[in-house]
C-alpha cells in the first residue's frame, strides 16, 4: 500500500510541475509581418520631439502606414505613450523589400529592444538598441542628451552623450534597392522570441486618427506631414503637436499606385498571376527604382488577399509528376500527397485557433480595438501560412525537377 501511495503521489507531483511549466512559458513571439506593397514608402520627414508629457511615457518615432482603400501611405506622427508594464521598451515597426514587395513589420513592447531595419528614427533610436533612457527597477530614466524633457516637470533624468557611427539619412526602409542594408543579430533574433505585447490601444487609435486626416497622407503632403509629432496619441490637432519642417526627400510616387487600393479595407499584395498571361502581374526582381522605391510596372489590380484562412480559396494541386520513370513518377507523386496532407492539417488548426479567438471575444464582449487587433494578427497569420504554403510547393518542385530542365514556377 505505501509503495501504491508513493508511487501516485510521484504521478501527481509531476503532473503539477508540467502545468506549473505551461503555465509559466512565455507565448510564442506575435505574427509582425503585413501584406507587401509594390512601391516604398517616403523618406522619413524631419522634425522636433515635443516635450515628454510625464514620468512613465516612452517614445515610439512616428513612421509611415499604408492605407490600402487610398493606396497611398500615410504619417502616423511620433508620440510618447504609456509603458504598459515596468521594464518593457518599445521596438519601433519598420518596413523591408521582401523579394516582391515592401512588408510592413509592426512594432511592439518588450524587455529588450529588438531589430527594427537599421532605421534611423533619431530620439535615441539610431538604427540599433535604444539610446534615449533606461529603467532603474519601477522608474523609467530619461537621457536628455537625445530626448526633449522639462526637468521641471520629471526629475528622472541623466546626460550621456551618444556617438551614433551610423551615416544619418531619411531612407525609410530596409533591403532592396536604396534601403538600409542592415540584418538583424543573433541576440536580436533571441529578442524576437521573446514575450511580446503589441501596440496597444491607444497607439492602435493614434494610427486611426492619423489615417483619417487628409493632411497625414503622402500624395496630399508630399513627404512634409502637417503633424509629424504629438506629446500623446490621438492628439493631432493640440496645440502641442509639431509639424514637419520639411520632407526627408522628394517624394515621386508612382503614376500607377491607384492600382493597390482594396475596396472595404481588404489589403493586398503583389498579383502573382502566370507571366504568360499577365507580364506585368508581378513585380520584377530588379525594378525599376523612382528616387530608390520600388515602381511597379502597369495598372493591374491585385487580388484582395483573405482575411482569414477560412476564406483562403481552393487550391490547385500540382499536375502528377511525368518523368518516364514510373517508379521515380510514384515516389514523386507520394511525396505531393504526403506535403498536401501536411497543409491541410495546418490549415485547419490555424482556422480552429481564429474561430476560438472569434469565440472569446464574443464572450468577453470586446471593444472594437481589441477586434481590430485580432483581425489584423488573423490576417497576418494567413499571409504568412499562404506564403509558407507558395515556398514548400516551389521547393518541392525545384527538387522533382529533372535535370537541365526550366525552373518549375510556384503554384498559383
Amino acid at each position: 500500500m505505501q509503495i501504491n501511495q508513493i508511487i501516485r503521489s510521484l504521478f501527481l507531483a509531476i503532473a503539477v510541475l508540467s502545468v506549473a511549466a505551461l503555465a509559466v512559458a512565455p507565448p510564442p513571439a506575435a505574427a509582425q509581418v503585413s501584406i507587401a506593397v509594390s512601391f516604398g514608402p517616403p523618406a522619413l520627414p524631419i522634425y522636433e520631439q515635443p516635450p515628454c508629457p510625464q514620468e512613465g511615457f516612452l517614445w515610439t518615432p512616428g513612421y509611415w502606414a499604408y492605407d490600402y482603400d487610398d493606396a497611398d501611405y500615410y504619417w502616423v506622427p511620433g508620440t510618447w505613450v504609456e509603458a504598459p508594464e515596468v521594464g518593457f521598451l518599445w521596438t519601433p515597426g519598420y518596413w523591408g523589400w521582401g523579394g516582391d514587395g515592401f512588408l510592413f513589420h509592426e512594432g511592439y513592447w518588450g524587455q529588450e529592444v529588438g531589430f527594427y531595419g537599421g532605421i534611423v528614427y533619431g530620439f535615441g533610436y539610431f538604427g540599433e538598441g535604444y539610446e534615449g533612457g533606461r529603467w532603474d527597477h519601477d522608474r523609467f530614466l530619461y537621457n536628455r542628451s537625445v530626448t526633449n524633457v522639462n526637468v521641471t516637470n520629471i526629475h528622472n533624468v541623466y546626460n550621456t552623450t551618444v556617438i551614433n557611427n551610423t551615416t544619418v539619412n531619411r531612407v525609410s526602409y530596409n533591403g532592396g534597392n536604396g534601403g538600409v542594408p542592415a540584418r538583424p543579430t543573433p541576440q536580436q533574433e533571441a529578442v524576437a522570441n521573446q514575450k511580446h505585447i503589441p501596440p496597444v490601444a491607444v497607439q492602435t487609435q493614434h494610427m486611426q486618427a492619423a489615417r483619417s486626416d487628409p493632411q497625414q497622407r503622402a500624395s496630399m503632403n508630399q513627404g512634409k506631414p502637417a503633424v509629424a509629432a504629438t506629446p500623446k496619441p490621438g492628439e493631432l490637432h493640440n496645440t502641442a503637436a509639431v509639424p514637419a519642417k520639411e520632407a526627408g526627400a522628394p517624394y515621386h510616387p508612382p503614376a500607377n499606385r491607384g492600382g493597390n487600393a482594396q475596396p472595404n479595407n481588404q489589403q493586398a499584395r503583389p498579383q502573382q498571376n502566370s507571366q504568360e498571361n499577365n507580364p506585368q502581374a508581378r513585380p520584377q526582381q530588379n525594378p525599376q527604382q523612382n528616387n530608390g522605391q520600388a515602381v511597379q510596372p502597369g495598372n493591374n489590380a491585385p487580388r484582395p488577399n483573405p482575411m482569414h484562412v477560412s476564406e483562403i480559396p481552393p487550391r490547385d494541386r500540382p499536375a502528377p509528376p511525368s518523368t518516364g520513370n514510373p517508379k521515380l513518377d510514384n515516389k514523386y507523386q507520394q511525396q505531393q500527397q504526403k506535403l498536401a496532407a501536411q497543409q491541410d492539417k495546418e490549415q485547419q488548426k490555424l482556422q480552429q485557433r481564429q474561430e476560438q479567438d472569434h469565440q472569446r471575444l464574443a464572450k468577453q464582449n470586446a471593444d472594437e480595438a481589441k477586434k481590430q487587433q485580432i483581425e489584423q494578427r488573423h490576417q497576418q497569420q494567413t499571409q504568412q501560412f499562404q506564403q509558407k504554403y507558395e515556398q514548400q510547393q516551389q521547393k518541392l518542385q525545384q527538387r522533382q525537377r529533372p535535370p537541365n530542365s526550366e525552373p518549375a514556377r510556384p503554384p498559383q
